[in-house]
């Protein structure tokens, strides 16, 4: 069985939230963002969930994101969502990995490194517009500069242009509306009369559900194609997408505590009742947050809720189980179901004031991922 702490990964759950999506999105095509290693799930098992119920492609936010799936034998087009470090130019390019670009000296080392590798097709760009994100992107301003620089090189092609929603998860917000309207503006100005016909996208998760103006040639869907909510704006939209990740520990330890005994470090607990509590074998290394012993963290065993008591520790947690009968080896679940119980991702992320997106993105690679049983 290996460690007494895994992750459990339903693909299948994977599978469907992609279906559910490309229904929002058509005819639009999704692209299955799957970077910091497919949000925790595990990208070349994610990508291949999403391939198989119709995505068309695949988004990663790292050079080396896309040579491991290329590793793992995922040949769907695979699009690098920044500009990367110009030394690992090369790698990309033997990767067939499509590169997205914002600045003209960008563009010029791009074709640099084709031409050293002796690349005989253009390598597929997709220009990013900044139209108020201000993270990373080109001013519209300055983008028919950037496009004349990519039009200019045999070696490079307009293969996309796209941007990024700063609020989708906030329908109410109208700002989207604000960014939709600049992309188009930029649009126009880029593409009349010039006889490209790159693809165009701007909506992520949030967009997909909540914005079908911004679905366009394709969408990019990144956190609801695990069958997590985009944010609470849009959960409502997201009611029909399942979890794809669950976190599971069996129990290490039992021990009997009296009646104002402390326990953990700082001794921060006080029982207020003699009980039982039990010890299970993972941690903070692990990506359970500190956090959760203040903010009333629980895990559930035997069905129940029991809850976290005293600071989670590197490599371990203790959890009050009361009067019940709890026996080494029993099963818990941190993040998933059990019984009637459930715990989402969400719920940590709520305690703690924080997203579903950080909680799953943060468990470590200490943590087995393995295939849920079907």
């Amino acid at each position: 069985m290996g460690r007494w702490a895994w992750i459990e990964v339903d693909d299948a759950a994977i599978e469907h939230n992609v279906a559910v999506l490309r229904q929002v999105a058509t005819p639009s095509p999704l692209w299955a963002v799957v970077k910091a290693n497919g949000y925790g799930h595990g990208a070349v098992v994610a990508a291949r969930a999403a391939l198989r119920a119709g995505a068309e492609g695949l988004c990663v936010a790292l050079v080396q994101e896309g040579v491991e799936l290329r590793a793992g034998r995922v040949t769907a087009p695979i699009l690098v969502l920044t500009e990367q470090p110009p030394e690992e130019l090369p790698d990309a390019i033997n990767a067939g990995l499509e590169l997205t670009v914002y600045r003209s000296d960008y563009v010029a080392a791009v074709a640099a490194a084709a031409r050293t590798r002796g690349a005989r097709t253009p390598v597929p760009v997709h220009l990013k517009i900044d139209t108020g994100m201000r993270r990373v992107g080109v001013d519209p301003a300055d983008a028919a500069s950037v496009a004349a620089a990519i039009a200019a090189t045999p070696l490079t092609t307009l293969a996309g242009v796209f941007t990024h929603l700063a609020v989708a998860d906030e329908p109410a917000d109208m700002f989207s509306q604000t960014q939709l309207d600049r992309f188009d503006a930029v649009l126009g100005s880029l593409l009349n009369g010039s006889g490209e016909r790159p693809v165009i996208h701007a909506a992520n998760s949030a967009g997909a559900l909540a914005h079908p103006r911004a679905r366009r040639g394709m969408v990019r869907a990144g956190i609801a194609i695990y069958g997590i909510s985009p944010g609470a704006g849009v959960t409502t939209l997201a009611s029909h997408l399942r979890p794809a990740l669950s976190l599971h520990a069996r129990v290490s330890f039992v021990k009997r505590v009296a009646s104002g005994q402390r326990i953990s470090y700082g001794l921060r607990h006080v029982f207020e009742r003699e009980t039982t509590v039990a010890t299970l074998p993972l941690g903070y290394a692990d990506g359970v947050p500190r956090g959760l012993f203040g903010a009333g963290g629980s895990v559930l065993l035997g069905g129940r809720r029991r809850p976290i008591v005293g600071v989670v520790t590197m490599d371990q947690i203790m959890i009050d189980c009361g009067d019940d009968d709890v026996a080494i080896g029993d099963h818990a679940v941190l993040i998933g179901c059990q019984g009637d119980e459930k715990i989402a991702a969400e719920d940590w992320a709520d305690s703690l004031g924080t997203i579903g997106y950080e909680i799953v993105c943060g468990l470590s690679s200490r943590l087995e991922r393995r295939l849920a049983s079907p």
